[in-house]
């Protein structure tokens, strides 16, 4: 199973930005990558998705605020996050889609004055 190291989370002020990193142990080539975050109290939501050809879905709350992307040869997958607000604070996890889905630890964000 592979295993999906995420970093680049923080604190940062309200307007900042962020870059959330995934590295993955095996290939990415041919799987749905996505992120997902998890504010307290709250379920896990999807924040966005790239399907293998590039083709990219956002949830309505980041749009035009979030871009993810992702390099197949590298094995990463990325999320650049501008403009932030208090309400994307959670764990942001990355996601390796397919009949076994794989999950990393989590990284921390929060966003506050």
């Amino acid at each position: 199973q592979v295993q999906l190291v995420e970093s680049g989370g923080g604190l940062v002020q309200p307007g900042g930005s962020l870059r959330l990193s995934c590295a993955a142990s095996g290939s990415i080539f041919g799987y749905y990558m996505a992120w997902y975050r998890q504010a307290p109290g709250k379920q896990r939501e999807l924040v966005a998705g790239i399907s293998r050809g590039g083709i990219t879905r956002y949830a309505d709350s980041v749009k035009g605020r979030f871009t993810i992307s992702r390099d197949n040869v590298k094995n990463t997958v990325n999320l650049q996050m501008n403009v932030l607000e208090p309400d994307d604070t959670a764990v942001y996890y990355c996601n390796r889609g397919g009949a076994i889905p794989s999950w990393g630890q989590g990284t921390q964000v929060t966003v506050s004055s």
